[in-house]
């Protein structure tokens, strides 16, 4: 009997589109968040809420206060995207301790596509907030720096991708050469780090898309 092969293995085509093990997992994310969001939160209560409820809610409310410490107007409006970056990245941070997995922020193709993802998030509320009249502050105070403006965007937007992409891969090289040589007991410091490490970087990764958004709802549009 064939053993099952375990997902970070896997890979397939569609047509022309290859499908790796990196959307492979983050698909399975997806569906695990999804089905666990509709069981959480199909039977809500006001007067007698469940112990999972009220969790819930304290973690909501958590992410709601830290939003709402950068961008004091726009908890709301921000709460539903912020927190689910949050959520997402530290299942997905957490993902390489599953034997068979591996985390899909360790691939830089994953952290590219959520940096861009906040890119065009930042301009998307910027837009909505201040009329095209945001994108005119790129010729502020004089349209020489325009490039300048758009240099520093695409640097930070690097760097957002680099930074989660670095510590998370190199987490996980870390477990696995320490496994390799020392055996399976070592690692465990290493996989408590891990833990420590996949949370940190989750919020760092969030709090920084907050503040770049932040910054774009913030910006007053220039007067013709």
């Amino acid at each position: 009997m064939e053993h099952a092969e375990p997902i970070a293995l896997l890979s397939f085509d569609i047509g022309s589109i290859h499908i790796g093990p990196t959307v492979l997992t983050t698909w399975l994310l997806m569906i695990l968040l999804g089905v666990f969001s509709w069981l959480a939160t199909r039977r809500l209560k006001v007067d007698t809420p469940s112990g999972l409820q009220a969790m819930l809610e304290g973690v909501i409310g958590s992410m709601e206060e830290a939003i709402r410490a950068v961008a004091p107007a726009h908890g709301v409006q921000l709460l539903p995207f912020i927190g689910t970056l949050w959520i997402y990245l530290v299942m997905a941070n957490l993902t390489g301790l599953i034997p068979g997995l591996g985390s899909p922020t360790a691939d830089l193709s994953a952290t590219a596509a959520l940096a861009l993802l906040v890119f065009f998030s930042v301009h998307w509320y910027g837009v909505k907030t201040s009329g095209w009249g945001y994108l005119r502050h790129y010729l502020a105070p004089t349209p020489l720096m325009l490039p300048f403006h758009l240099l520093s965007e695409i640097s930070r937007t690097i760097a957002l991708a680099m930074r989660l992409f670095g510590n998370i891969m190199s987490l996980e090289l870390a477990v696995l050469l320490v496994l390799l040589i020392a055996g399976f007991l070592a690692p465990v410091p290493l996989l408590l780090l891990h833990i420590v490490e996949a949370l940190v970087q989750a919020y760092i990764f969030g709090m920084l898309a907050l503040i770049y958004i932040a910054g774009a709802l913030q910006t007053q549009p220039l007067q013709k």
